[in-house]
């Protein structure tokens, strides 16, 4: 992994951390965490990111 796409990942990680914790407050619907996600996935093409992409990381109760 290069300095940039380790960047990339971070700023993607982090960024969707805090969307998370907004879902998670009712700040903003599950549609629109999928929209911020594709939008940031876009932006910073995260490679770990990508290999969890299938992966359901929203927990409801």
């Amino acid at each position: 992994m290069t300095k940039e796409q380790f960047r990339n990942e971070r700023l993607y990680q982090t960024t969707m951390s805090r969307v998370k914790n907004l879902l998670n407050q009712g700040i903003i619907s599950k549609e629109e965490y999928g929209q911020i996600d594709t939008i940031f996935r876009n932006k910073y093409h995260p490679i770990l990111g990508s290999l969890l992409f299938d992966i359901d990381l929203i927990q409801t109760e």
